[in-house]
C-alpha cells in the first residue's frame, strides 16, 4: 500500500490518540518531518506526495518508539529552546518552554549591567540555559557545573554547535563544589524538584529522562536548601540568584530566599499562570 504524507501522518496520529499520547498530531508532525528532513510546513505543502518505502519503515520506526514511551526529543535527538536547536539525548534533561522564562530573566539582568559579567549554571544539563545566555549577551561568559559526565559531554557539544565554547567552562561536580573561590554577578538552576514519592506517578515519558535530574528529595526542596544557603558566598553585592520552581513551592522557597538575606525576592509567573521562578538579589554591605 502506498502512503502518501496526508496518509502517513493521519495514521500516525489515529495510533497516538488510542494510545493517550497527549500531542498526538503534533508529535506525528515532529517525527514525520524528521524522517523526511523538511520543515513541518512543508508536510503540508507536499502532503499528496507519495513517500518512498524506506521513509515509511523509518517513520513506523519512531511511531513504535513513540508509543513505547519515549519522548520526541530523545527520539530525534533534538529540541528547540529560545530560538535555537539543542543536541539532547538520555543524559539529558529535555529543555522545556517554562525554562525558558528563567533564562530570560537573568540573561535580560546579565545584559542590563552593560559590563563584561560572568554568572554560573548549576545543574547544566544539555547547557540549553548557559548557552542561550551567551547568545543574546554578548559580553557574558559562563561556568556550567553538572554532577554527570555524560550530561556534560552533551553541553560541551552545543557549546560548540553554537559558537561559544570560548565563553564557557565545564565542570563535574555536585552544585557548587567546584566553584570554590569564585565570584558570579548571577547564579542560575533549574534544579531537581519533583518529591522523590511522586516520580511514580509521572508520565511514562518523563520517566525516560535522568532520574537524578528530576529526583529533589522527601520534599521537592531539597535542592533549593543547599543552592541558596550558599549561593551568597558564591554571589557579588547585588548579584541574582534565579531558580526555576516545582507548581506550590514558592511560598516555601521565597522563605528560604528571605533566610538567606536575599532582597527584592520576586516570583514570575509562566504564561499558564503558574508560579515558575523565584529571584532574589544579595544584600548589599550596609
Amino acid at each position: 500500500m502506498k502512503f502518501s504524507v496526508f496518509n502517513a501522518l493521519k495514521a500516525a496520529s489515529e495510533r497516538f490518540s488510542a494510545a493517550k499520547i497527549e500531542n498526538p498530531r503534533l508529535d506525528a508532525e515532529i517525527l514525520l518531518a524528521n524522517v523526511l528532513n523538511c520543515r513541518r510546513l512543508n508536510l503540508y505543502i507536499d502532503s499528496d506526495k507519495i513517500l518512498p518505502l524506506e521513509s515509511v519503515l523509518r517513520f513506523n520506526e519512531l511511531i513504535n518508539q513513540r508509543l513505547n514511551g519515549s519522548p520526541v526529543a530523545y527520539i530525534i535527538k533534538k529540541k528547540d529552546f529560545m530560538g535555537l536547536t539543542f543536541a539532547v539525548n538520555e543524559n539529558v534533561l529535555i529543555p522545556r518552554p517554562e525554562t525558558e522564562i528563567l533564562t530570560e530573566i537573568v540573561g535580560k539582568y546579565l545584559r542590563g549591567l552593560n559590563r563584561e559579567v560572568i554568572f554560573a549554571d548549576l545543574g547544566t544539563g544539555s547547557g540549553a540555559i548557559p548557552i542561550s545566555i551567551l547568545k543574546f549577551v554578548k559580553n557574558a561568559r559562563a561556568i556550567a557545573v553538572d554532577i554527570s559526565e555524560k550530561a556534560l559531554e552533551v553541553a560541551k557539544f552545543n557549546a560548540i554547535k553554537f559558537h561559544v565554547e570560548n565563553r564557557i567552562e565545564f565542570h563535574c561536580g555536585d552544585l557548587f563544589s567546584p566553584l570554590k573561590g569564585k565570584i558570579f554577578d548571577a547564579i542560575v538552576s533549574n534544579p531537581p524538584y519533583i518529591p522523590t514519592r511522586d516520580l511514580k506517578t509521572l508520565q511514562k515519558e518523563v520517566q525516560s529522562e535522568p532520574l537524578i535530574a528530576l529526583d529533589g528529595g522527601k520534599d521537592g526542596l531539597a535542592f533549593y536548601r543547599r543552592i541558596i544557603s550558599a549561593a551568597p558566598q558564591f554571589l557579588s553585592e547585588n548579584g541574582v540568584l534565579a531558580v526555576e520552581i516545582g507548581i506550590n513551592q514558592a511560598l516555601e522557597v521565597k522563605k528560604m530566599f528571605e533566610a538567606a538575606n536575599f532582597v527584592d525576592v520576586t516570583i514570575f509567573k509562566d504564561l499558564a499562570g503558574l508560579e515558575r521562578v523565584i529571584s532574589g538579589k544579595k544584600l548589599t554591605k550596609q
